[in-house]
This record gives C-alpha cells, sequence and structure tokens, in this order.
C-alpha cells in the first residue's frame, strides 16, 4: 500500500475504517476529502500544516498501540511517531509550563554561568508504550520534573516509539500560558521536532543538544527513585491547602521535615514519625499553580532521605517533581549508578535483555524471566545496569522501569564518572590487595595517589580511610576505592 495524506488538522481528529485500506489511496485538504472510497469515511477537521505519509505495508490494529502505520523506512519515512489531540488542554499545558519552569530555574549555580546553563536546558520527550513523557532538570540539576500523558490523555495516532529533546523557548511558552479548555489542542512528535497546534496555530520546537550534565542526571534520577517507598497519600484539598501553607521565603540551606496531620500534612523544623526530609523548599512551591486541578498528592522517599518524590495526580496524567537532598547537590553529580556501571555482566545478557526493551511502559523481570531462562534477580540487576546508560527511566507509582533511550551516544556514558575510571585504573594496576575475606567481613588495601587505603565491608556497610568517604560516607556514592574492591571482586562469569 502507498497512501498519501496531507493533513495537520486542528482538532486532528481523522478516522479510518481499516477494511481494505491498503489498497486504498487517497489525499484531502482543508476543504473536503477526495477520490476517498465511500466505504472508508474521514471526518476532517480545518487543515493548519501539510504534511505527507507514505506507507509501504498494510496498516493494522495491534493489541498494544490500537491503530499502527509501517512506515516505508526509505527517504519519505514518516517524520511523526506520535501525532494526537490531548483531552484536558488547560491542565496539560499548566503541567507543561510547570516543568518549562523548573527547566529554567536555578536553585543553586554561580549566576555567571545562567546564561549559558539555560541555553541548554531543554525538555526531552518520549512515545514508548502508548505514554507520552515531558521530562527535564533546573539548572541546577537539583530538581527533576516529568510529566506523565497516559493513553486516556489523548486521541491519537502512535505510528512509532522514539525520544527526542527539544527547545521550549519563549513564544511556545506563552502559548501554553494562553491556553484554555475547550480548545483544540494536539501535538506530533518526531525525532527532529515537535509541533503543537492550538485551534489553527502552528508552535514548533527543533531538536537541541543534550547537556552532559543532564545525561548524567537521567542515568543518576532513576536509581534513586528504584528506592523509593510511599510515604504520605491525600486528597484533593489537602493537596491545596498544604501547598498553600508553603511559606513564601525560607534560606535555601534550612532544613524541614513534612509530617502528617490530622488533616492532611504541615511543615516542620522538628524530625517525626514518617517525615520526609526537605531542603530547599523554594523548589516545592513549583507546584503551587498546578494545586487547585489536582486530584490528590503522592510523597515518596528512599530510606536515607536523600531525595523525595512529589507526584500530583490528574487522573489521566501525572506531574512529578523529584527534589535532591540539598540545592546545591545536583543529581548530575551523584554516584548512585557507579556500582551498576561497573558490573561485570556478561555481554550477551545485557543484549539479550536490552534486546527485549520495546518501548515498554512497564519493564519488570518477571516478565523477562518468564522468555528466558535465567534468575530474575540476575535480570533485574541487568535491566538495573542498562538504566545506568541511560536506556530506561523510572515510575514510583507503577513501581516499574519504562524504556526511554536518551538522543546521545550512550557508550560515552562509562567516561562521564570520573569515579569509575580512576577505580578501572587501581583494578588494572593491581591495585587492590585482599586482607581479609570471610562472609562476616571483607577488609581490603587499596592503592590511592599517594598513600594505600583501608576498605572494609561488614553487616552491609562499607567504609574508607580516604577524605571522600570521610566527607560524603557514601551518600554520594562510593568512593574510587570501595568501587575498586567491588570491582576487583566481581565474578568474571556473570
Amino acid at each position: 500500500m502507498e497512501c498519501a495524506g496531507k493533513f495537520i488538522a486542528s482538532q486532528w481528529t481523522v478516522l479510518f475504517e481499516l477494511q481494505d485500506l491498503d489498497k486504498a489511496q487517497f489525499t484531502h485538504n482543508s476543504v473536503l476529502a477526495q477520490s476517498v472510497p465511500s466505504s472508508h469515511p474521514i471526518r476532517v477537521a480545518a487543515v493548519a500544516i501539510p504534511h505527507t505519509y507514505r506507507y509501504a505495508v498494510p496498516s493494522s490494529i495491534a493489541p498494544q498501540f490500537g491503530l499502527a502505520f509501517s512506515t516505508s523506512g526509505g527517504t519519505h519515512e514518516c517524520p511523526y511517531f506520535f501525532q494526537g489531540q490531548v483531552r484536558q488542554p488547560r491542565i496539560v499545558a499548566l503541567a507543561l509550563r510547570a516543568l518549562s519552569r523548573v527547566v529554567g530555574s536555578r536553585f543553586h549555580l554561580p549566576a555567571a554561568m545562567l546564561q549559558r546553563i539555560l541555553a541548554q536546558s531543554d525538555p526531552v520527550v518520549t512515545c514508548g508504550g502508548d505514554w507520552l513523557r515531558f521530562e527535564g532538570f533546573s539548572a541546577c540539576c537539583s530538581a527533576y520534573a516529568r510529566v506523565d500523558l497516559s493513553p486516556e490523555s489523548y486521541r491519537g495516532v502512535i505510528v512509532g516509539h522514539g525520544t527526542t529533546n527539544v527547545d521550549f523557548n519563549a513564544p511556545f511558552r506563552a502559548a501554553l500560558a494562553q491556553i484554555r479548555d475547550g480548545e483544540d489542542v494536539g501535538f506530533a512528535i518526531g525525532h527532529e521536532d515537535v509541533t503543537m497546534l492550538r485551534n489553527t496555530v502552528q508552535f514548533t520546537e527543533r531538536k537541541v543538544a543534550l547537556p552532559m550534565r543532564w545525561v548524567k542526571g537521567f542515568c543518576e534520577v532513576q536509581a534513586f527513585q528504584a528506592q523509593m517507598q510511599l510515604v504520605h497519600r491525600i486528597g484533593r484539598f489537602e493537596t491545596l491547602a498544604f501547598l498553600r501553607s508553603l511559606p513564601a521565603s525560607t534560606q535555601a540551606k534550612s532544613e524541614f521535615w513534612v509530617v502528617p496531620t490530622s488533616r492532611g500534612l504541615r511543615i516542620s523544623q522538628t524530625r517525626a514519625s514518617n517525615a520526609v526530609r526537605l531542603a530547599g523548599l523554594e523548589r516545592l512551591r513549583l507546584l503551587q499553580e498546578l494545586a487547585p486541578d489536582a486530584v490528590g498528592l503522592s510523597v515518596w522517599s528512599n530510606a536515607r532521605q536523600s531525595a523525595s518524590e512529589w507526584v500530583l495526580d490528574f487522573g489521566a496524567m501525572r506531574f512529578h517533581l523529584t527534589l535532591s537532598a540539598e540545592v546545591w547537590r545536583g543529581f548530575s553529580g551523584e554516584g548512585q549508578v557507579l556500582e551498576q556501571l561497573g558490573a561485570r555482566l556478561d555481554d550477551s545478557l545485557l543484549q539479550h535483555v536490552q534486546g527485549m526493551f520495546k518501548w515498554q511502559a512497564e519493564l519488570r523481570p518477571e516478565e523477562f524471566a518468564d522468555n528466558w531462562d535465567q534468575p530474575i534477580e540476575l535480570i533485574a540487576r541487568a535491566i538495573a545496569t542498562l538504566a545506568s546508560r541511560g536506556l530506561a527511566g523510572f515510575d514510583v507509582i507503577r513501581g516499574a522501569s519504562f524504556h526511554r533511550e536518551l538522543p546521545f551516544d550512550l557508550a560515552l556514558v562509562d567516561a562521564l564518572h570520573p569515579r569509575l575510571i580512576a577505580a578501572k585504573k587501581i583494578v588494572g594496576a593491581q591495585g587492590v590487595r585482599i586482607a581479609q575475606n570471610t562472609p562476616a567481613r571483607l577488609e581490603a588495601e587499596v592503592q590511592g595517589s599517594d598513600v594505600k587505603h583501608l576498605v572494609t565491608i561488614e553487616g552491609g556497610q562499607s567504609r574508607c580511610t580516604c577524605p571522600w568517604y570521610a566527607k560524603h560516607r557514601n551518600e554520594r556514592g562510593p568512593c574510587k576505592h570501595l568501587l575498586a574492591v567491588r570491582l576487583w571482586m566481581e565474578p568474571d562469569d556473570l
């Protein structure tokens, strides 16, 4: 079949009956459809922008993705992997504006660097598993935001899957600010750009370079999220009251605790049971504009209280805001994924697991294990390793990773971590000597820059005599000496 249709309609409500569709050839314009068999009705709203699609194979209805097209794969490839209209345009616009504010915010960064940093800060957009996800970091990388649009939040056609990163410029943000319910708002998302149609007006954002710190941030933040547990969940009115009660101004380094009350949540300077630590309170105020439309709020945190996630629920859509422990601790500078990056997993295992990544909204080890005779623990470790290399994000609500491939040469991820490079050099130079290795305790001497350091691992706790450990206590991942010991002890036959 070769089907050439020129359209992007203001409502993007083009309906196809799939009976013998592969035999049909048609074109249409803003006035009416022409040369269309009567058995293939098409409803078309006013056309704003022309696009041409050519398909080399029959269309089909896929169980997972609904209406599906296969593109020719030649010089006339479909420019978009998603095209559709959102059902709640005002709320979606508010969420994307909030995401844009996060991306444009600076909570800790030398002012002289601000202009250069902001010029490179633009959202990443993923279409996968029927979900649309817009995500990005603040300029200092201490806040991560994501807008999740479920299949119930839009009417559209998924042609393919992919990830791109685009510039949300001033005209685009201004257009988002003017959107109201009842308007016709849709998106066309492709590898090179994202186009928004508001009624008959087009806004196109082109693909831009992805900052290196964002690559590291994406790899790191999912590791924090995977360790989080639900701490609080409150309803609509409690959410609005809590976010409105946040103090207008606080010192960036002030430490607070979010504690439960009979009426929801409140801010306290004293730690209590089931409290969530929060520093840099101004970051949480980014949720205030969204609060009136939210169904509820869920709060997540890891055991170390080194990160928290705040999820506003809008029914078919969610807004995630993940905050690091301090405003000066950007996710890009953490080291939670160093052990996964250095793991000596068998390449064939990683390749096999990666080969089963099909842009799923949920990557669950037990489902992979059903198709391959491998322990679930090993497959889970492989998924974590691939996620640490930028091939997956994490959804705390679903409790599972989702497939996302960053628009970046992922072979360079390891090179972005100096501690990992240094640890591999220590191992390569035979700089690790195991002094004791029993089930209860491991001791090792590791060659440092000038002196040898003692590394001990006992009862699940690890220590090192180096200055890095003395300063961070593993809160920002292992030091290079501890990492070298773990690499040295890693079995070669995994």
